[in-house]
């Protein structure tokens, strides 16, 4: 289960000012070992004072600009890490971290520590300071970029945090993998996790204003209010809310039964909520991580992608509606690009993980095909014919494949042979078929063959995409310069 957000009372918040009042006097006389201790007794009492926490980091800068040493070897042992106190982990991180302000091994403590104890926004403060140094070190560490972006994904999906905090943390997340990656470019797992909190940021982002600070969206009684419908179940939401309270509730009784998992994941996934959908994640994520059992992971798949589809039918819409917007439909051929990457990505997954099921390879051939790389779409289109239930629309795919990589005689064979053998009753299905074999045809520079198949297809349908072009042209004699269809 995720840390939830640690709430300070206004009254530790005033006795916390007395000791940061101390340390800024202090810091201003040069006793920068003197206000450090201040500053850390007053981050005591509100860790999640993050002008505190910036003025003891500019601090410590100042001494180690003045030539002070980091501490030596015996003292810093006094400061463990490694204690059961989250909270005294923190500080003690930090006041190593103060007299060794590059140190990036006190970071990460920092950030860890700060979110198991729930001290969201001192993670809020130290992401960005870690994530700069240790890109810049001499020898950036893979693993902590990973650390970094497991823990602003952890907040991000959490249902606890405030919507508006979301998007900037799943950007975050996605930020450091990008990172992450740079090192082990070679790392598919990476790659699609780059595409899954890419999926999960443009989901949320846009949807609520952006910014602020935990602390301000609890006190914030709109957000409380909805931080407290997320946690009983949204009673607003009338039957499904009641419906995904008994579901928490049975799932509370037995949290090691899979099928009770499932219910409530079902529930959450129907409300088509993004903040409910993150919780179905959530759950998913600790059951794969626990088990290893890839039935997981491939709900989270498919919860991902039917957030890709509600997005892209709203973009859709919005195209439909303004026509003329140029830059909206760029912005839609790039968010396709991305749809179909992390598409392909799920499914080639899933076909690693169910060798037998010919429907993922079909389905990653699609996107593979849509994004133009058909020397790979092809072999993946043969090896899914194998599936009686995918064998002519693969067959329509690899004739496409064959016909856009300009293998022309294997796409007519291809696509001949198709016309020929088919016996179903999907007028469509004769449609596409007898038009890509007729382009074929046409592209290779036989003629009447083009113009047979063309021919066949305006009598089923007169109007069908441009094939009264391309017969008027044929038959002129000249060559076809109708639209590609």
């Amino acid at each position: 289960m995720a840390e939830q957000y640690q709430q300070i009372s206004d009254d530790d918040q005033k006795k916390a000012e007395a000791f940061l009042a101390k340390a800024r006097a202090t810091a201003g006389t040069g006793n920068f070992d003197y206000a450090i201790e201040m500053y850390i007794q007053g981050l005591n009492i509100d860790p999640e004072n993050t002008e505190g926490h910036a003025e003891l980091r500019e601090v410590s800068l100042k001494r180690k600009a003045s030539g002070g040493k980091a501490m030596g070897f015996m003292e810093s042992r006094k400061y463990s890490t490694n204690n059961r106190d989250d909270k005294l982990n923190m500080l003690n991180a930090e006041k190593l971290l103060a007299y060794d302000p590059g140190n990036t091994d006190y970071m990460q403590a920092i950030l860890q520590n700060a979110h198991k104890a729930g001290y969201f926004d001192t993670v809020m403060w130290i992401g960005p300071i870690f994530q700069k140094a240790n890109a810049e070190g001499k020898k950036p560490e893979f693993s902590k970029f990973v650390v970094l972006k497991d823990v602003y994904k952890s907040m991000g999906v959490n249902t606890g945090t405030p919507p508006r905090l979301k998007a900037e943390l799943l950007k975050r997340a996605t930020n450091a993998c990008h990172y992450a990656v740079k090192m082990k470019p070679d790392d598919m797992e990476l790659e699609r996790e780059v595409r899954n909190l890419g999926a999960l940021h443009a989901q949320v982002e846009g949807n609520y204003d952006q910014g602020g600070s935990f602390r301000d969206s609890v006190k914030d009684a709109a957000g409380q209010a909805l931080l407290h419908a997320q946690d009983t179940g949204v009673q607003e939401m009338g039957i499904m809310g009641k419906l995904i309270k008994e579901a928490e509730s049975q799932y509370a009784q037995d949290r090691n039964e899979p099928g009770k998992l499932m219910k409530l994941v079902d529930v959450l996934e129907k409300t088509e909520n993004p903040d409910y959908e993150n919780r179905a994640i959530e759950l998913l994520s600790g059951w794969y991580e626990r088990t290893k059992q890839f039935r997981f992971r491939k709900r989270i798949g498919d919860i991902n992608m039917r957030q890709w589809r509600r997005m892209d039918q709203g973009q859709r819409e919005y195209l439909a509606a303004n026509k003329d917007d140029e830059q909206a439909k760029a912005d839609y051929l790039a968010f396709l690009k991305d749809k179909n990457e992390f598409e392909l990505s799920e499914y080639e997954l899933w076909a690693e993980n169910y060798p037998t099921d010919m429907s993922f390879r079909f389905h990653a051939a699609e996107r593979l095909f849509a994004l133009g790389r058909y020397d790979e779409a092809i072999p993946r289109l043969q090896q899914a014919e194998a599936d009686a239930k995918y064998k002519n629309r693969c067959r329509i795919l690899l004739g496409r494949s064959f016909f856009e990589a300009q293998f022309l005689d294997e796409a007519v064979d291809t696509l001949d042979n198709l016309v020929k053998e088919y016996t179903g009753g999907d007028d469509e299905l004769q449609k596409q078929m007898r038009y890509w074999a007729a382009r074929a045809h046409e592209e290779r520079g036989d003629v009447e063959p083009a113009i047979k198949l063309y021919s066949t297809i305006v009598r089923m349908e007169f109007n069908y995409k441009d094939v009264q072009g391309r017969i008027r042209k044929l038959r002129s004699g000249g060559p076809s310069n109708a639209p590609q269809g």
